[in-house]
């Protein structure tokens, strides 16, 4: 409430509707006199901060120490003492992702390491590649250097060193059994097909982006390879907001024989699960970065049990929430974590495959 003179006059200057106390009953809107003091603007402002300050810290003391409470408040109609939780939802994921990708995720934190050594698999496969070009190259001596230091085990061959091979199949993604060098020649052999054999227009508009993507990954392997990766990344937000409602269908099926349970209520307790996950990661990122600055392992520990925390967080909030017993609710815990990964695994997949197509 501010503390601005109340109006002598009954009707609400926002609806017209005769106001019974301080708040019109119909709209809400506090029957003050619209005419203020610059101070009174101030103060109502950091009133207004505060007040939200209070409900948000309030509001957290509750989330993290008592898993499933405020789902179980809200759902019971008890709302008025804390945040809701889509307008918490929005802060707490916008504060992470902009904690994210400004502070946490650096333009290291996605690299290519082109010096990492080749398994035995891809140096037999680099080898088989080599000796395939020499039948068609035999006089070229950079080839035949290459594959005499490929075949000596005490040689050290890299990815770098597979890129350097003009010829080489080195592909960041694939959406086919065979790899293309150009578009011309994709559009050659589709040509010599016949027309019921030939790609559709969907794969047809795939393979040109996977011969697009190839080609300057090819020529700038760490640079197309960060961009697709943050590509991906930068889609995070909408992954996890599609997720939201998936996440709240796995609990309804899991308790589809608690019928007191309704869709909305299952969507409550995802939504303050996912703060919950935010507020965990924002810490954890700042222990990795700690750990990077001081090189004290105790943080590798930290970081290891806070993950840990997600999956008690995620049990004792089911078993506070739904009221089942703890063995029973340990096996929907097991079960909602496992169908919760595939989802999130599916998705990811999409949302990696949609970022491909339009990158």
């Amino acid at each position: 409430m501010s503390h601005i003179p109340q109006r002598k006059e009954k009707d609400c200057l926002n609806c017209g509707t005769i106001v019974q106390g301080k708040y019109c009953q119909n709209c809400g809107q506090e029957n003050v006199e619209p005419h203020e003091s610059f101070w009174h603007m101030v103060t109502h402002f950091f009133y207004d901060i505060t007040h939200f300050d209070s409900s948000f810290f309030h509001t957290i003391h509750h989330l993290i120490l008592k898993p499933g409470f405020l789902s179980k408040e809200y759902v019971r109609g008890k709302r008025m003492s804390y945040l809701h939780p889509i307008r918490m939802y929005v802060f707490t994921s916008a504060i992470f992702f902009l904690l994210f990708f400004s502070v946490f995720l650096t333009k290291d934190s996605i690299k290519l390491n082109m010096d990492t050594p080749l398994d035995a698999a891809s140096r037999a496969g680099y080898v088989q590649k080599l000796e395939q070009i020499l039948l068609k190259t035999p006089g070229d001596s950079i080839l035949q250097n290459s594959l005499r230091r490929a075949r000596d085990s005490g040689n050290i061959i890299t990815h770098k060193d597979a890129l350097a091979i003009k010829e080489m199949n080195f592909s960041l993604i694939n959406f086919s059994d065979k790899v293309y060098k150009t578009r011309e020649e994709y559009d050659s052999i589709q040509r010599s097909l016949p027309a019921a054999e030939r790609d559709g227009w969907f794969m047809r508009r795939l393979i040109k982006k996977e011969i697009e993507i190839n080609r300057a990954y090819r020529q700038d392997p760490d640079g197309t390879q960060r961009k697709f990766f943050n590509s991906v990344l930068h889609r995070l937000p909408y992954m996890l907001f599609v997720s939201l409602p998936l996440f709240a269908l796995i609990l309804k099926l899991v308790y589809i024989r608690r019928k007191q349970f309704y869709f909305f209520d299952h969507g409550v307790f995802t939504i303050h699960l996912y703060i919950f996950s935010f507020l965990l990661l924002i810490i954890l990122f700042c222990f990795d970065k700690l750990e990077k600055l001081t090189n004290w392992g105790g943080f590798a520990i930290l970081m290891v049990l806070l993950f840990l925390s997600l999956f008690f967080y995620l049990y004792k909030g089911m078993r506070n929430f739904y009221g089942q017993r703890r063995f029973k609710t340990f096996l929907k815990f097991l079960l909602v974590a496992l169908l919760s990964l595939v989802m999130m695994l599916i998705l990811f997949v999409f949302f990696a495959f949609f970022s491909a197509v339009i990158f």
